[in-house]
């Protein structure tokens, strides 16, 4: 942790969420033990003893009466598990110092995985568990130790599996409308030719390892395609809320939420609902893949990641439910919890930790979600190239309000000057897309003539326009299938271009 204390800066240091000296002239102090917990439930850090803290928040030496001895009981203490869960420290990881003509005790506190939190003290898990914000220690809520408890499992809570509930409670147009995705995205997958309670079972959103023996909706399954009133008795506080805030003298120019009863209120709608809104006014510039237009940016793509990042790491059961608004120089994406591999290793990328894995999985086969830990890091080289201001992330916790996390992405440009110009122009070439061979290409407009057949046969008067948006492909890529399909003889239109319809043939 040398990040945190080197003794050469002893005298630069202050109290912080990382650092906590403690005086330690009588023994080892109670109050080591609250800060132990809050620094192993947060962000780790190092306790410092032997050392007191004047008004002005600088640090002086008291000493020990015998460092060996309360080293000894540090110790001792910390491997009895009626005063601490558990030991989290190696030998190296508590250490004595010489400052000046005083020894001081310094003990580094790493942050727990969410296996062993939450760290707890006295044998008292609701009462002895302590979080640590700048301002010191606290005692963490009911609410907060059982967001701790949820977080324990690899598995993830949205792996139940609801043996009251019924997958034909399931919004049938959300699934048709997954379904036509993941043709479109997987065209050869075996899994597209199975009945519907199948395919729910196979992609996580349903589970036939029941009691009954009967197919039963996983609590993903129910977020991803339930209705709003199915889903809230299972999730109390399940709210997704977007805001659009391009006026500031109206309170909103733009809503969508999941109570208001415009459309089925579950996950997946409220992205497909929530993602043309936010990139309305992106910029596409003119750029092919073979005959298609490509119509996303990677401004686009890492928009795309953030809302589903923002979606599948919220935590369901907490007050305070998703908030994604939309500013004129700003887009804010708010879900409860915190992050479980911690802030600094999701800024670093490497690790995928989701916290509703099933939920990421039904995201990531439709080609939306990054798997290799790399999701945030992108999003921020994204900004990075397209010179916009540096994005933030921010947790939140305390002060008796749930837990939260906070990805600001601003949409102000830099100011750069010609030679910095210059010099991003000659360093970020543009990547060429990989070629595909002629049999993939013939395979994808096969999987997007059937997609749009179907689409056309629930609902005939769709324009090419919404079929494009309903699909998740350019209007040019549905023009291109559409000719296809009318020069095979399947298909044709009939009456206006505003009140007509497709005839199947």
């Amino acid at each position: 942790m040398k990040d945190i204390f080197e003794l050469s800066k002893f005298d630069e240091y202050k109290e912080d969420n990382r650092r906590e000296v403690k005086a330690a002239e009588g023994g080892l102090p109670q109050s080591l033990w609250d800060t132990y917990s809050s620094m192993a439930n947060t962000y780790g850090g190092v306790i410092i003893c032997g050392v007191r803290e004047r008004r002005d928040g600088t640090w002086y030496t008291t000493g020990m009466k015998d460092a060996s001895k309360l080293k000894r009981s540090f110790w001792n203490q910390a491997n009895d598990q009626k005063k601490v869960s558990i030991n989290l420290l190696h030998e190296s990881a508590v250490s004595t110092y010489k400052v000046g003509e005083d020894v001081i005790l310094v003990i580094e506190v790493p942050m727990a995985n969410r296996e062993t939190k939450p760290v707890y003290i006295n044998g008292d898990m609701f009462r002895g568990t302590f979080k640590r914000t700048a301002e010191g220690d606290y005692h963490c809520t009911a609410e907060e130790v059982k967001a701790m408890l949820r977080d324990q499992a690899k598995m993830g809570s949205d792996m139940k599996v609801l043996e009251d509930e019924e997958i034909s409670d399931f919004d049938p147009d959300s699934i048709r409308l997954y379904r036509l995705r993941y043709a479109a995205r997987r065209p050869n997958s075996a899994w597209d030719k199975l009945p519907d309670d199948q395919f729910l079972v196979q992609i996580g959103a349903a589970s036939d390892k029941t009691q009954d023996g009967r197919i039963h909706p996983t609590a993903a399954g129910l977020l991803m395609f339930g209705q709003e009133y199915r889903i809230t008795p299972q999730f109390p506080e399940y709210f997704l809320d977007y805001r659009e805030k391009l006026d500031p003298r109206i309170r909103w120019t733009d809503r969508v939420q999941t109570q208001s009863g415009d459309f089925s209120g579950n996950v997946f709608d409220f992205f497909n609902l929530v993602y043309p809104k936010i990139t309305a006014d992106f910029k596409k510039p003119f750029m092919t893949e073979g005959p298609y237009r490509i119509e996303e940016t990677p401004k686009h793509l890492a928009v795309r990641e953030a809302i589903a990042n923002c979606l599948v790491n919220a935590d369901y059961f907490q007050r305070w439910s998703v908030v994604i608004e939309r500013y004129p120089d700003r887009i804010v994406l708010s879900n409860p919890g915190t992050i479980i591999p911690g802030k600094k290793q999701m800024l670093r990328g490497g690790i995928s930790e989701p916290r509703n894995r099933n939920l990421f999985k039904m995201f990531n086969l439709i080609g939306i979600g990054e798997h290799a830990g790399s999701g945030v890091p992108d999003i921020f080289d994204v900004w990075e190239s397209e010179g916009l201001e540096t994005p933030t992330v921010e947790e939140q916790f305390g002060a008796g309000l749930p837990d939260r996390t906070t990805l600001t992405l601003p949409l102000i440009n830099k100011m750069k000057d010609l030679s910095e110009m210059k010099q991003d122009f000659l360093s970020k070439s543009p990547k060429k897309s990989p070629e595909k061979s002629p049999a993939t290409k013939a395979n994808e407009i096969e999987a997007r003539k059937e997609s749009v057949l179907s689409l056309i046969k629930g609902n005939p008067s769709l324009s090419k326009s919404k079929i494009a948006r309903k699909l998740g492909i350019s209007d040019r890529q549905v023009r291109t299938v559409l000719d296809y399909l009318k020069a095979e003889g399947k298909i044709h239109y009939e009456g206006t271009s505003r009140g007509g319809r497709w005839v199947i043939d």
